[in-house]
């Protein structure tokens, strides 16, 4: 598929196109639309061709990194195979261009393994023809490197590197604070990791989800290594452990097994250190083999995680994860329109703790994060990246942001995350977002999910499924699992919680979970901004819910939402959006008092029957409830456009933001 013009831009903005054009080893016409190379055959290219990109790349760094003089390469240049005439990629001649050095062989980014192979075969035979030394075979995404030793039989070794020019074949491409692997593009990472996955999963060899979960794990070891200087900052001058290292024992040895055995060894031992450090990352141990880890470092090993813009590889992680998690998972993902919708509804401070009891994959607290962090680059501007501004947001990450999820794989998920975004992943916890926090104290020896200490809580809660009072053990916790509740129940609550006729049989999860956050909240104004199924507003049996809800909090905003919000995520339930602010512990005290003070009155009037007693109940508790509360106004607002269709496919004219604009005024 031909690439777009973003996709061009975002290449040519990368500092080795910029120092390509600036030394004028290539030029770039005014729309974008054809390179031309400044080389020994001087040649004028397609730049939206997929397979340009690669070879373009493969030029430059042959030219700025390897330094290697333009003179002596040619870029598609006809060479004689057999009997046929080929044109090869790129091929590096010597300083006579009398002998052809090396044999680069480009494809496009999203060919697969063995659509790879294929380009290994293929550049061997030219090499073959032409009596070359070295192979460079890439794809952008992923290289293999290799080494004539024998011309008749012909025979190749794997190596880590294509020499330099005048230089040597070393074992091993990155050494620590001397030469890093780089920064990469949006568009490139997010292919590593699809290529690397589907390398993993090879077409069944494993579940494409235990492809995933592998494939997080070797991403982790992948950032531990990165961070040396803080890890092992005494390993200066090493080589990085998560790269390719070439041993003198697989001259003989077409499977690399040696290359393969140690880099096994050394990427376990990456993991069991990061573990030791952040022991509820991942609790399992690695499950691949050598031949399958030697495969993903060879997709990871050449970009710098560390180093890549934040949102950059913020983005492609996410976009790689929702596309391969949507099927399966889709209920663990909130759409990004609707998180950003909530996130930017709000002022969040840095100085707030904020708690997702249901996260999924982490988007509202990547989105707070996010939040923060563009709060930091405005109040440093030219001075971002400094450590003043990196101590503003990463405080914030590392202390501020919480979350819970049932579900271990999507746990991990929403760590892996938060550790791509530069942490925060130690306070994400998995378990049941509905025990009480003693309970998560002691089975994730967390301390620090205290009721009452969260300033901002946002969520999107599991609906549908029921909690079964006979099949937990906190279930009297919750005052909405009584029975006796709502404004014109006129029996008395029952203070008895070993009385069975106290308690309901079965509440629904997402009822349940609008009390969990209520408990978490500060206690003096803390805000929830909740997604709830329209079920809860409407129906008349969940009346008492709504009157719970007038009692605990102030409604600030409801924000309708269209049908067809979740359905490309699994889920088709008519919702809505809450905005709510916890009331005050006096007002709520005040709140149950006038509803007690209320039925006792209507209790001794004898002669009124049910509807006139639901009636004179609700007119009394009205009156004097608007004793104490004034001016309560809820901004009531039915969204269509939410910039997106059933299907997920982006629409024009969101109404989403505008609407943000107008619950922030009043939050």
């Amino acid at each position: 598929m031909a690439k777009t013009q973003d996709e061009i831009k975002e290449l040519l903005s990368t500092n080795l196109f910029k120092k390509g054009i600036a030394n004028n080893y290539i030029t770039i016409n005014n729309d974008n639309s054809y390179i031309t190379y400044h080389c020994k055959n001087n040649t004028k290219r397609k730049l939206s061709n997929p397979e340009e990109f690669v070879q373009a790349t493969a030029y430059l760094k042959l030219v700025i990194d390897y330094n290697y003089s333009p003179l002596n390469i040619s870029v598609n240049e006809n060479v004689q195979v057999g009997s046929s005439t080929k044109e090869a990629d790129i091929l590096v001649y010597n300083e006579t261009n009398s002998k052809i050095l090396i044999v680069v062989e480009c494809k496009e980014e999203q060919i697969n393994e063995r659509q790879f192979q294929v380009a290994v075969d293929q550049a061997y035979s030219y090499a073959h023809s032409l009596a070359s030394q070295y192979i460079w075979v890439t794809s952008g995404i992923k290289d293999e490197y290799f080494e004539i030793v024998e011309l008749y039989p012909i025979e190749r070794i794997s190596i880590s590197d294509i020499p330099k020019r005048a230089g040597k074949v070393e074992r091993y491409k990155y050494v620590k604070g001397e030469k890093e692997p780089q920064a990469g593009t949006q568009a490139e990472l997010r292919q590593k990791f699809k290529s690397a996955h589907d390398a993993l999963w090879g077409g069944g060899a494993l579940a494409p989800t235990t492809a995933f979960d592998e494939l997080d794990k070797l991403i982790f070891c992948k950032i531990w290594d990165e961070k040396w200087r803080d890890n092992t900052p005494k390993t200066k001058g090493e080589p990085f452990a998560f790269q390719i290292i070439s041993y003198p024992e697989d001259k003989d040895d077409k499977q690399n097994l040696k290359a393969k055995t140690e880099l096994e060894k050394r990427v376990r031992e990456l993991y069991e250190h990061g573990r030791k450090k952040d022991p509820e990352v991942f609790k399992d141990d690695i499950k691949l083999d050598k031949h399958k880890i030697y495969t993903v470092v060879q997709y990871l090993q050449d970009i710098n995680l560390s180093r890549t813009d934040l949102d950059a590889k913020g983005v492609a992680f996410q976009s790689f994860m929702g596309e391969f998690f949507r099927g399966d998972f889709g209920q663990f993902f909130t759409p990004n329109p609707i998180v950003e919708f909530i996130v930017n509804s709000i002022n969040i401070d840095k100085d707030w703790k904020v708690l997702d009891t249901s996260c999924g994959s982490g988007g509202f607290l990547l989105y707070a994060l996010k939040t923060i962090r563009d709060e930091a680059n405005e109040i440093y501007g030219e001075n971002a990246e400094s450590s003043s501004w990196k101590d503003y947001w990463h405080e914030f990450a590392e202390k501020h942001l919480f979350g819970i999820e049932i579900n271990e794989q999507i746990s991990r998920v929403a760590k892996m995350n938060m550790i791509i975004h530069d942490d925060g992943h130690t306070n994400i916890i998995t378990n049941d977002g509905l025990k009480n926090n003693k309970t998560l104290e002691i089975e994730n020896r967390n301390l620090k999910f205290q009721d009452g200490t969260f300033d901002l809580i946002m969520t999107n809660p599991p609906f549908g499924s029921t909690i079964k009072a006979d099949e937990v053990n906190y279930y009297k916790e919750y005052e909405l699992f009584e029975k006796n509740l709502g404004i014109t129940e006129i029996k008395d609550r029952i203070a008895d919680d070993n009385n069975k006729k106290k308690w309901r049989a079965s509440q629904s999860t997402e009822i349940l979970f609008l009390e969990r956050c209520y408990k978490y909240l500060n206690e003096e104004n803390g805000y929830l901004a909740i997604v709830v199924p329209d079920g809860i507003l409407t129906n008349s049996t969940s009346q008492y819910v709504r009157d719970w809800l007038v009692e605990k909090f102030k409604i600030l905003a409801v924000v309708s939402l269209p049908q067809h919000t979740f359905s490309h995520v699994k889920a088709g339930v008519k919702s809505s959006i809450l905005f709510l602010k916890k009331h005050p512990k006096v007002v709520t005290q005040k709140f149950e008092q006038t509803l007690k003070d209320v039925k006792a009155l209507v209790q001794k009037e004898k002669d009124l029957d049910k509807e006139q007693r639901t009636e004179r109940m609700l007119d009394l508790y009205k009156e004097r409830i608007f004793q104490f509360v004034n001016d309560y106004k809820v901004l009531m607002i039915e969204v269509e456009n939410i910039g997106y269709d059933a299907t997920g496919k982006k629409i024009e004219g969101s109404e989403l933001p505008e609407v943000a604009k107008r619950i922030k005024s009043i939050i």
